[in-house]
C-alpha cells in the first residue's frame, strides 16, 4: 500500500495498518505529543488504534512546540 508521510511516499506491506502502527513504523518519538491528521482531517487520539490507513491516504505527524517570549521585553534578543 502507498501512502504519504509528512510528504514522503511510504511503501506499507497490505494488511490493516492503523494510524498507531504507523507511529510504530516510522518509530516517533513521544507518539502521545503528536497530533495527525489523516487526508486533510484531524485523528482523535483515542482512534489511533482504529483507524485504518487507506491506498494513497496523506498522514501529516504534527509536532507542536512550546515557547514565547523571550522575557527581553522588547529588546532584541
Amino acid at each position: 500500500m502507498n501512502i504519504r508521510v509528512n510528504g514522503e511516499t511510504q511503501v506499507l506491506a497490505e494488511g490493516s495498518v492503523t494510524v498507531a502502527r504507523l507511529l510504530d513504523i516510522q518509530q516517533v518519538e513521544s507518539p502521545d505529543m503528536v497530533s495527525v491528521q489523516r487526508n486533510g482531517d484531524f485523528v482523535e487520539r483515542d482512534n489511533f488504534g482504529s483507524t485504518l490507513l487507506a491506498e494513497n491516504d496523506e498522514i501529516e505527524f504534527l509536532y507542536f512546540m512550546g515557547g514565547g517570549a523571550c522575557g527581553c521585553l522588547g529588546v532584541r534578543c
